[in-house]
């Protein structure tokens, strides 16, 4: 039987705070929940203290339920502690400053290297018919996952270094010079295939750019001359991805994932993989060594011939998927 108190706050909700039907059924849930807590408890609503909610927030996490999940009981519990403060039944909030546990940071969304590969080597059907497109789309996809960088780096290159440009490509040196986070420059190494894949997107850019009155500065460009959004560098990369028959749309902060594990894999050094992806703190370019032991625990327990012994079960390589800031 529910506690009147429960039954006039969730009135309370539905009525004067007009809240959506399916929010006060959630208010419902949790608050079932408080009572039938503190009922094993042996206390009422309103003898609730915080020791009680650190306990029970314990042994939710201890029970599985994700740290997301706890946050949203805590703030039912906590809205309607607020409420009974608010009608003079209780003195304080026993929900108040009390936190849910943190929630586990995800694994960054990365391609395997035959994947990457496969997306970048990709030439469309209808190549032949627009060439300008095919080598736009292959230089900015060549310059994502062979540079790490970032998509406002990338829409921020400009086709000529000077002064005003927030970032260029050296070919000579084979050097791209970008503006990252924070406003920090800096450079990193351009592979032989983005190279190429730069000098053929300038070749047709310098053809668009020749019909226009005022050409713009801008690298990556439209046919109209204007600079790409990352809207629409998004938009033309998971076209691009699809039509290259990958599992799952690739957006561009998932080739810069990409590059890092890949780069990781191959030599190691995480010092040398934080310069190139420009992060101010390793700890920030650490998550990719849990990458990359995922990597090589999957080859072990895949080649190893006494890996079944041991009864450790590798987990599974993460799934492509959103977008990230690292």
């Amino acid at each position: 039987m529910p506690d009147p108190l429960v039954l006039r706050y969730l009135g309370h909700v539905r009525f004067e705070k007009r809240l959506a039907e399916r929010t006060v059924t959630l208010y419902t849930l949790d608050l079932d929940k408080l009572q039938s807590l503190a009922a094993q408890a042996g206390v009422t609503l309103l003898e609730v203290g915080p020791v009680h909610m650190r306990r029970w927030v314990s042994q939710m996490h201890a029970g599985g339920r994700s740290a997301r999940g706890i946050a949203l009981i805590l703030s039912g519990w906590r809205g309607f502690y607020v409420w009974l403060g608010r009608e003079g039944l209780v003195s304080s909030n026993p929900v108040q400053g009390l936190r849910a546990p943190k929630a586990a940071k995800p694994l960054p969304k990365a391609l395997g290297v035959d994947e990457a590969v496969q997306l970048a080597d990709f030439k469309t059907a209808d190549s032949l018919h627009h060439p300008g497109l095919q080598a736009r789309d292959e230089c900015l996809t060549e310059l994502l996952y062979g540079c790490g960088l970032r998509i406002g780096e990338l829409v921020g290159l400009d086709a000529v270094a000077s002064a005003q440009a927030r970032g260029w490509i050296d070919l000579q040196a084979a050097q791209a010079h970008v503006l990252g986070k924070g406003s920090k420059r800096r450079s990193v190494p351009v592979g032989s295939k983005a190279l190429q894949a730069v000098q053929q997107w300038l070749a047709v850019r310098s053809q668009w750019m020749s019909a226009l009155a005022e050409p713009g500065a801008a690298l990556f460009v439209s046919e109209r001359g204007s600079r790409l959004s990352p809207q629409h560098i998004r938009k033309r990369l998971r076209l691009r991805s699809l039509q290259a028959g990958l599992s799952t749309p690739v957006h561009p902060h998932m080739l810069r994932h990409s590059f890092a594990s890949h780069v990781l894999q191959s030599s190691g050094d995480l010092r040398a993989v934080q310069e190139l992806l420009g992060h101010a703190n390793i700890s920030t370019t650490q998550v990719y060594t849990r990458l990359d032991f995922q990597h090589l625990a999957k080859i072990y327990d895949a080649a190893h011939p006494r890996a079944s012994v041991a009864g450790r079960k590798p987990k599974p390589e993460p799934e492509p998927g959103s977008d990230t800031s690292s």
